[in-house]
């Protein structure tokens, strides 16, 4: 298994031109991409630019339908660009209902990881987000949601396997479910 890092974002590129400079850095043949969020729509443009053996999607979307209208619209009149990243990175109770998390340790952790996200990063993430255009969904696709998920909302997303209970944190907070279930799928896989 390979971690692939973020690299940084040119600020005017679009999620395309991003994910093939990033795609570059993939040197196994036919990977099998996993993303979460953010992460899941770049593995879906990387799927247009290289061959993959499977997308497997963890709190994401695998085309633009299956985000919520208001991020279309926030896009379409660009009001992205008046939110100040501070108000983004900064931890508080919406942060942690927006991600469905209750317990002491994930809110210490989420409050970790808006602190240690790149602000540049930050604000081209959720311009490419707002104005992410995809209707390309690979064969090979699984998409694992959580039911509870407020920041892509299960009832925009038709997804192959569903994690009761699960927030946008799922990874975290469903850990050991979201894990097992993985490794039922890439052992399928691997008996193909």
């Amino acid at each position: 298994m390979t971690y692939l890092e973020w690299i940084a974002p040119i600020p005017t590129e679009s999620i395309s031109c991003y994910a093939q400079r990033l795609s570059a850095k993939i040197t196994t043949e036919s990977p099998v991409l996993i993303g979460l969020s953010f992460g899941g729509m770049v593995a879906m443009e990387i799927a247009t630019i290289i061959d993959v053996k499977q997308v497997i999607l963890l709190a994401s979307a695998k085309e633009d339908s299956e985000l919520p209208k208001l991020y279309k619209l926030i896009g379409t009149l660009r009001l992205h660009r008046f939110i100040p990243t501070s108000v983004l990175k900064s931890h508080h109770i919406l942060s942690n209902y927006f991600f469905g998390i209750s317990l002491k340790e994930d809110k210490m952790m989420l409050k970790q990881i808006l602190q240690e996200t790149d602000a540049k990063f930050l604000s081209w993430a959720i311009s490419q987000i707002v104005n992410w255009k995809n209707k390309t969904i690979p064969n090979n696709l699984i998409h694992i949601h959580g039911s509870k998920d407020r920041i892509i909302p299960i009832r925009n997303v038709i997804p192959t396997f569903i994690i009761q209970r699960a927030g946008h944190f799922m990874t975290i907070t469903h850990a050991k479910e979201v894990e097992t279930l993985i490794q039922k799928i890439l052992l399928k896989d691997l008996k193909h």
